[in-house]
Parts: C-alpha cells; sequence; structure tokens
C-alpha cells in the first residue's frame, strides 16, 4: 500500500466514480484504476464495486482508516512547519451553541494575538453532530457536553455549569420564588418534588443533558413531565424566552443583553452539567490542536471571563 492508493480510494467513496475521483485528484481515470488495482491486489480484496462505483463493505472499512492516515500525514506536515516556523494551519473547532456563545469571541481574539498564523473554522452543532464530526475527520477538536459514549473519542473536562430553571420574570413561577433582600431581587431554590408539578421544555431522551437532569431528580422520586422534548439547548431556550413554558437548562444559554426580562431560577441540590474538550482518540493531535486546546484551557483558568453559573475544573490532562 501507499499513499496514492489510499488517497484514490477516498476519492472514489467521497465522488462515486473513478473519473471524478481522477478530476478530483487531479488526475488521469487509468491512474486512479492501476491505483485500486494494485491496492485491491495488497489486500487480496474487492474495495470498488463496478458496476455501481460505490465502496464494498471492505472498501468503506478501508477507507475508513485510510482518512485517519491522511489526516495523521497532514498532522505530520503541520508539525515541522510549527517547529520550523511557528504554528500555523486550519483548525476545525465544534462547540455547543450556549458555550461557543461565551467562548468563541474570546479564543478568537487569545488565537489572533497569540497564533496569527492559525485559523479557525468553527461550527456548532448538538453532542451528536459533533461527536460524528469528530469520528469521520471533519472536525479537529469539540467542546461537548461529557460524557461522551463513543470508545473513538477521548475528552476531559473543563468546567462545571448549574444547571436552572428559566422563565418569563412575570410568570406564576418566577412570582412564588422571587425574593428581595439588600443586594436586591434574587430567586430562591425550587425544590426538586416541585417539578413534579410542572410542565416543562427538556432536552430530548437519551441525550446527555438530559440524562443530567433525570439522574439529579431521581433521588427525590420526581419524574419529569414534558411539554416538548428536543435536540438542542439554545432551542430550548429559545422557546423558553418566547413564552412557551420553564425550561431546565445551563446558565449560559441565557444571553446576558436578555436576562433582564427572564428569571433564572436555582435547583436544590445545584444540579449541573459537565462540558469538556474532545478529540480522536487514534492519532495525535497536530500543534494547530494542540494550541487551540491548550488556550480554551487558559480561558477557562481565568475565572473573571467565565459567565455566571460556571466553575472551572481543576485541570491536569492535556493532548
Amino acid at each position: 500500500m501507499d499513499l496514492k492508493q489510499l488517497q484514490a480510494l477516498i476519492a472514489i467513496g467521497d465522488h462515486g466514480s473513478f473519473s471524478e475521483a481522477a478530476r478530483a485528484l487531479g488526475t488521469v481515470q487509468s491512474n486512479i484504476s492501476s491505483r485500486i488495482k494494485a491496492l485491491e491486489a495488497s489486500l487480496d480484496a474487492t474495495l470498488i464495486d463496478r458496476s455501481t462505483g460505490r465502496l464494498t463493505r471492505v472498501g468503506e472499512a478501508v477507507a475508513k482508516r485510510a482518512q485517519r492516515i491522511e489526516m495523521e500525514v497532514d498532522a505530520i506536515v503541520d508539525d515541522v512547519i510549527a517547529l520550523q516556523s511557528g504554528v500555523s494551519g486550519v483548525v476545525s473547532v465544534g462547540m455547543i451553541g450556549t458555550t461557543g456563545r461565551w467562548l468563541v469571541p474570546i479564543l478568537f481574539a487569545v488565537i489572533r494575538d497569540h497564533h496569527p498564523n492559525v485559523r479557525l473554522e468553527v461550527l456548532e452543532g448538538t453532542n451528536s453532530t459533533l461527536e460524528a464530526g469528530l469520528e469521520n475527520g471533519t472536525l479537529d477538536v469539540a467542546v461537548v457536553n461529557l460524557p461522551i459514549p463513543s470508545s473513538d473519542i477521548d475528552s476531559f473536562p473543563l468546567f462545571q455549569e448549574d444547571l436552572c430553571l428559566v422563565t418569563t420574570r412575570d410568570s406564576a413561577l418566577a412570582t412564588a420564588h422571587r425574593s428581595k433582600d439588600r443586594k436586591g431581587v434574587h430567586y430562591d431554590p425550587v425544590p426538586l418534588v416541585e417539578l413534579s408539578t410542572i410542565e416543562l421544555l427538556l432536552p430530548l431522551k437519551g441525550t446527555t443533558l438530559r440524562e443530567q437532569i433525570d439522574a439529579a431528580v431521581a433521588p427525590a422520586g420526581v419524574v419529569l413531565t414534558p411539554l416538548i422534548e428536543l435536540e438542542g439547548i439554545r432551542m430550548l431556550a429559545s422557546l423558553a424566552f418566547d413564552g412557551h413554558g420553564p425550561a431546565i437548562i445551563p446558565a449560559s444559554a441565557i444571553p446576558e443583553h436578555i436576562r433582564a426580562g427572564f428569571a433564572a431560577i436555582p435547583l436544590e441540590t445545584s444540579p449541573h452539567r459537565t462540558v469538556g474538550v474532545a478529540v480522536r482518540r487514534r492519532g495525535f493531535p497536530a500543534a494547530s490542536t494542540r494550541v487551540v486546546v491548550e488556550a480554551m484551557k487558559e480561558i477557562v483558568r481565568s475565572t473573571d471571563v467565565l459567565p455566571d453559573g460556571i466553575s472551572p475544573i481543576q485541570l491536569t490532562a492535556s493532548l
């Protein structure tokens, strides 16, 4: 096997035919055919179904490994450049939306000031889409809600974030828990047993955040009643902000500029979620990816930039 053979296989998988693969790689179809024949001979297996131009089951398995090899080759180039002339490269970063809202602007400024030859590409998504992006190689690193169940992904925590009950300030729920003292208006915690009497906007069953919420209320014997269940914290928050009902969401899901119109009511026992960094388990991240991860760790250590409700975790992990 050699890299050109593996690149030919990847290109056929991506583009669906020998001719399109040749066009994508800037060569002729006969070269693609000879590379595939040599690869099939070395593996003693049929990798392409000639009648459809699609990868066989074996071909798909080989192509998946080949994509990882190609990414490692790219990382080698990045590391050599970094050692000779400073860190450079493009880093694809996945980010859950509630964290991205406050972290991305700070991260962008830090990278621009300290690593001007590193360019960020940021994709917002849910845990499931970001996990898939890491596995298929479209993302280099992701900030996700932990834990991540995939055996192909490594992760470590960055911070913990309080979960709170969000509703409009004029709602009966907010009024019932509103208190006032010398420091101004605040909200008394909602007992977990009270949640069983409230219809809630909730994350979809099976998502990491929903499992964390259910685990937090289970000791009190509470069974939650959903108004609606959906994946995507920002969508949940938007529905709550539009007055469709109260939602249990992370504290950072409430943008600072609209906080005056809503009540973020703490929950008894202060349940939280853990947010962390995830990378592919196989392979060593390129230098550009490593400096982005270190920048995120430094940002979280600077507690003065963290939104209310977020607490840094003692960071010992590194890539």
